[in-house]
């Protein structure tokens, strides 16, 4: 269970730009489900999502995961938990040029000092799942959007986490490579997972994959269903 309580999020804090992203969230995430957050551009969404997977801290209020306040948790305990816990898809894909499609996908198993043979193994397999197999050596600057979308999921998943975090991921498809990637979606949430994702596709509410909707407006909690 993801619990957020009272969770305001303020940038640059007492300067002339400063901005609220967040106000006064009260949102739980049950476990096992898939959750869409939805919102026009601005309405705080990126920022919930970095909230809940504890890229960014609130400025008051609380994130609590399982019961335990991840809010104010030592960043290097915090490093740890995400690593272990959340998979992320960002919304520009944010792949490593000149890197190849394998070696993103190995990139956040690099700190845990699994041996190298292991994570290769794993990353293939992946790629495997994802039809990327014959991609594996390409630079990933030569992927097209459907397969970069494809590796950054890899990516996301190389440690095994239970929570996958995705911030808009048909942003930049067209209608059939949607419906390819809400299909792989389908399918990790078929797997047990936990799945937080960001739109305002209307193809990801009519899927059918989407259990829980909240609706933001102005960094608000508006509604949920």
């Amino acid at each position: 269970m993801i619990e957020l309580s009272s969770v305001d999020k303020t940038y640059n804090a007492g300067k002339a730009n400063e901005y609220r992203a967040g106000r006064g969230v009260d949102l739980r995430i049950k476990p096992g489900r898939v959750t869409a957050l939805r919102g026009p551009s601005g309405s705080g969404k990126t920022t919930l999502l970095g909230l809940i997977g504890g890229l960014t801290r609130p400025s008051s209020g609380r994130v609590r995961l399982d019961g335990r306040d991840i809010s104010a948790l030592p960043e290097r305990f915090l490093t740890e938990l995400r690593r272990a816990t959340f998979g992320f898809v960002f919304q520009q894909f944010q792949l490593i040029r000149g890197l190849s499609v394998l070696e993103n996908v190995m990139l956040p198993a690099a700190p845990t000092g699994e041996p190298h043979r292991q994570v290769v193994e794993r990353a293939m397999d992946l790629l495997g799942q994802l039809d990327l197999a014959d991609r594996a050596d390409t630079p990933c600057q030569r992927l097209s959007g459907g397969e970069a979308q494809r590796v950054a999921i890899a990516r996301a998943l190389i440690n095994d986490p239970p929570i996958l975090i995705a911030d808009e991921p048909t942003a930049h498809l067209d209608s059939a490579l949607s419906l390819q990637i809400l299909a792989i979606l389908g399918e990790l949430r078929a797997q047990g997972r936990t799945l937080i994702v960001s739109s305002h596709d209307p193809l990801v509410f009519d899927a059918g994959l989407v259990e829980h909707i909240v609706d933001l407006r102005d960094g608000r909690v508006v509604a949920e269903q």
